[in-house]
């Protein structure tokens, strides 16, 4: 928890499973992960405080969270069962940080170190900042550090970051 002058943050750092290869116990597992972070965050939710459930969600949440979508449809990241998941996580009254503030596609938070993904944007969005109702009402801002994948040794993720008013 994190003090401000409003009370506290909650905030919960989150790795969900890769899950693939899809069709064996990986995604099974991905699945029922997803089943239990429902319940712990719908238990978080009861205390009616500023929560962010910020992390690496291994979800593209929506086609335009992919530069070529159609190269994800039998992932584990982007099939059906996968984003039900997700948005059963966000109909419980999180926000997606990212899209309160904007619509916009293109907008990536990881770029593979293979075949030149990064030198041709070749990037997906699977890291996100949930955010409760709480949260969502003193967000002020969102951004993605994109340049930090330039850097040498960088990673193949970038930090997605949120300032919240006080």
């Amino acid at each position: 928890m994190i003090p401000t002058k409003r009370g506290v943050v909650r905030v919960a750092s989150i790795y969900l499973p890769n899950g693939n290869p899809t069709g064996t116990e990986k995604y099974t597992y991905k699945l029922a992960f997803m089943d239990r972070l429902i319940r712990h965050a719908r238990k978080l939710l009861t205390f009616e405080e500023p929560l962010v459930l910020a992390g690496d969600y291994n979800v593209i949440p929506d086609p335009r969270d992919a530069a070529h979508p159609e190269q994800w449809t039998n992932d584990a990241l982007f099939l059906p069962a996968t984003l039900g998941k997700f948005n059963e996580l966000l109909a419980l009254g999180f926000a997606d940080a990212l899209r309160a503030t904007t619509d916009a596609g293109g907008l990536y938070s990881f770029w593979d170190y293979q075949a030149g993904a990064w030198q041709r944007n070749n990037g997906i969005r699977i890291d996100h900042l949930l955010l409760s109702p709480q949260a969502a009402d003193i967000l002020k801002s969102v951004a993605i550090d994109k340049p930090m994948r330039a850097r040498d040794k960088a990673s193949d993720h970038v930090p997605v970051r949120i300032e919240l008013r006080d």
